[in-house]
């Protein structure tokens, strides 16, 4: 990670990782192998995350990486895959090296010529965390990584959001939330943050809240509109 250097009001960006920077397409060869359809990686996160907002409301909290595996044996059980602890096992290590989507490297590289102050924000645990945003190549980019097990809540929880102002000893709405799920940045907002969309393929905006000011479908669209209000600002 980069040195720690107090962080400057509005320059502040908080990213999602797993899907948002990393690419979970990257598993789709594991589940076209256990589950003879690479479309299920999508149906199991989607029950990772659903159950990871249950575990939240109702006070049950554990490490993410035990609700991915839990999920991959509950998807196995709907579709009557039999999985061995080695086939989840070769899950959860991929898990831990999937790749950037390839217009997060050019983005992240022109926010840092400006001078923006990015760290990121995971449902992970802090080491897998850390350990993903090295495989990924990403290490460098980020000054902190803030992990949900700090505040024993998942994401969209308005303590995650304000747990990592705290840290930064600035106020939620002086941090931009940039991520690819829509219930996310409501969280954020919820929390008093300001929210950028990636849209990335597959996903939408939740029509029944308004769209976010900066919203773009690559990391190198939404950098230059970033860039673009500091500069106004």
């Amino acid at each position: 990670m980069l040195s720690k250097v107090k962080p400057q009001s509005r320059s502040i960006l908080v990213f999602d990782v797993n899907e948002t920077l990393l690419d979970l397409k990257a598993l789709r060869p594991h589940f076209e192998r256990l589950f003879k359809d690479g479309a299920v990686v999508k149906e199991w996160f989607a029950q990772v995350l659903l159950y990871s907002q249950t575990v939240t409301q109702t006070g049950e909290y554990m490490d993410f990486g035990k609700l991915a595996r839990a999920g991959l044996q509950m998807v196995a059980k709907i579709h009557q895959a039999q999985l061995t602890e080695e086939d989840i096992a070769g899950v959860m290590k991929s898990v831990g090296s999937l790749p950037p989507h390839p217009d997060v490297l050019d983005g992240l590289h022109k926010l840092h010529k400006e001078h923006f102050y990015i760290v990121a924000l995971t449902n992970s645990g802090e080491t897998v965390a850390k350990q993903q945003i090295k495989n990924a190549g990403l290490e460098d980019m980020f000054e902190r990584v803030f992990s949900v097990d700090a505040v024993s809540k998942f994401k969209p929880a308005p303590e995650v959001y304000r747990y990592v102002a705290e840290n930064l000893d600035v106020k939620p709405s002086e941090l931009t939330m940039i991520a690819a799920h829509p219930w996310d940045l409501m969280g954020a907002k919820a929390a008093g943050c300001e929210v950028a969309f990636i849209q990335r393929p597959g996903t939408a905006w939740f029509p029944l809240t308004p769209k976010p000011a900066l919203l773009g479908e690559t990391l190198t669209e939404l950098a230059d509109q970033l860039i673009a209000r500091e500069h106004r600002e």
